[in-house]
């Protein structure tokens, strides 16, 4: 059984994906960096992106995740700050720590990717 399933499928994903963004925009860490976003397209890219990330069968067909960050200007405290809000909506959501400490294993290597040099 994948983390997708563990997790809840489809259904769990798309309700972590809303509640990380609607925690993001509402800090003023991260808020700066959606406000030219198209919301509705970032919803559907990274609620695939996860659902592929966490082992649901299909290819994710995104942009790479530095083509996808490029210009944004990420910091290593805007990358820990999505972590933290991602860690803590798992907890909300009943994740045991075994399985939030397998999503972080799988997303921390993204890092390097997504924070600007």
């Amino acid at each position: 059984m994948t983390i997708y399933d563990t997790i809840g499928g489809q259904a769990t994903v798309g309700a972590l994906v809303n509640e990380l963004y609607r925690r993001a925009l509402d800090d003023p860490d991260l808020n700066g960096y959606f406000a030219t976003t198209d919301m509705a397209l970032l919803h559907r890219h990274q609620r695939a992106f996860i659902a592929a990330a966490l082992g649901r069968p299909g290819a994710y067909h995104g942009r790479a995740m530095g083509e996808a960050h490029a210009g944004l200007n990420i910091t290593d405290h805007a990358f820990d700050t999505v972590a933290t809000h991602l860690v803590s909506i798992l907890r909300d959501n009943g994740v045991d720590e075994e399985t939030i400490g397998n999503i972080a294993d799988s997303l921390a290597p993204l890092r390097t990717q997504i924070v600007a040099s």
